[in-house]
């Protein structure tokens, strides 16, 4: 930790003005943390991660090398982001076309993962403790717990907030291996059964 701040910074880490960062929170080699950005308690921001201008960061945000995360992006509490996972704020970007102002914004729900190298086509949330496969390109909204792969994106199961798959008994009950928690399929929607 550096002297009167309650995060740590590398060296050559770049944080322009105007930022709000979290105590507990470590930004690596090379990263940028643009202008009005607020980023939350204990984030791990890795190596050569930009972060732009107005972005918001939750607490216990994990992001890893080089990450692109545009204006228009909210990462809620324990997001992770995966190496070399980008998104976009613009739909149609032209260069000669100046679309600032038009950004659309995209929310990533509490829990979720992102794997490495997706891609997350602006203006489609991502739902609580979604896991989007690595590589995948992601062209609409996820669903709470939805596991998703490919280009394009398409749901080929669900996931427990631990990060296992799980499958649904004939009742609409799974259970998660590691944590023993109880969800419950209905309509197409998963969810945790609190006790």
């Amino acid at each position: 930790m550096q002297k009167d701040k309650k995060y740590f910074a590398h060296e050559t880490a770049v944080i322009d003005n105007n930022c709000t960062i979290g105590e507990g929170t470590k930004i690596w080699h090379f990263s940028h943390i643009m202008s009005n950005c607020k980023i939350g308690e204990k984030c791990n921001i890795g190596q050569n991660v930009v972060v732009s201008p107005d972005v918001i960061l939750g607490n216990n945000v994990k992001i890893q090398n080089n990450v692109s995360l545009y204006t228009g992006v909210i990462c809620e509490d324990d997001v992770f982001l995966g190496p070399s996972m980008v998104f976009t704020n613009v739909t149609n970007p032209r260069s000669a076309v100046v679309r600032r102002g038009s950004y659309e914004q995209t929310i990533v729900r509490k829990g979720a993962s992102i794997g490495a190298n997706a891609t997350i086509v602006c203006g489609h949330n991502i739902g609580k403790f979604a896991f989007i496969g690595a590589g995948a390109v992601v062209t609409k909204e996820i669903k709470d717990y939805a596991l998703v792969v490919g280009n394009p994106a398409k749901q080929i199961g669900w996931m427990s907030e631990y990060g296992h798959r799980l499958e649904f008994d004939d009742e609409g009950l799974a259970v998660c291996p590691e944590s023993n928690e109880k969800y419950v399929i209905n309509n197409n929607k998963v969810s945790k059964i609190i006790k």
